[in-house]
């Protein structure tokens, strides 16, 4: 018997959040997505920049989120980008409002589809200000000639 092929898992992340942000706890919530969206994602068809998590009506929406339809799966155009709302506990929801009167942000990382479900990883932000992106760029310049100065020793 031929066995079976383990199924890669691909994670469509927010790479630029991590710069912009300075990031507390993330916790994983669960997206509502049609099944075209839900197989496209799996197969990594998203994009999460410029998409943010807003409040409305006691629940977390995902706006600006990008999924994008491929040869076998049809998205229309006004479905590509449409508000999404996100699956969490009302403790979760609350603990979130709150952070978001105390001035932070939600900010979406990542897109999980391991298993069954697609999954969304949110966190709670404080933006950067220019002068500390300037000197994330600084400590990661330096971190590299580190690196390599120890290679090649």
């Amino acid at each position: 018997m031929a066995k079976k092929k383990r199924q890669q898992h691909k994670t469509i992340q927010n790479r630029r959040a991590r710069f912009d942000y300075e990031l507390g706890d993330s916790i994983v919530v669960g997206l509502e997505l049609t099944g075209a969206e839900a197989k496209s994602l799996r197969l990594g068809h998203g994009q999460l920049q410029g998409a943010y998590v807003t409040i409305k009506d006691d629940q977390l929406w995902l706006v600006n989120a990008a999924v994008i339809g491929s040869s076998g799966i049809p998205i229309t155009e006004a479905d590509k980008t449409r508000t999404r709302r996100l699956l969490a506990k009302h403790r979760e929801i609350n603990a979130f409002m709150q952070a978001k009167q105390d001035g932070r942000t939600i900010v979406p990382l990542e897109i999980l589809n391991r298993g069954r479900y697609v999954k969304l990883r949110i966190a709670i932000g404080k933006g950067k200000k220019k002068y500390d992106k300037r000197q994330t760029l600084k400590k990661r310049d330096e971190e590299r000639s580190i690196a390599t100065a120890l290679k090649y020793r």
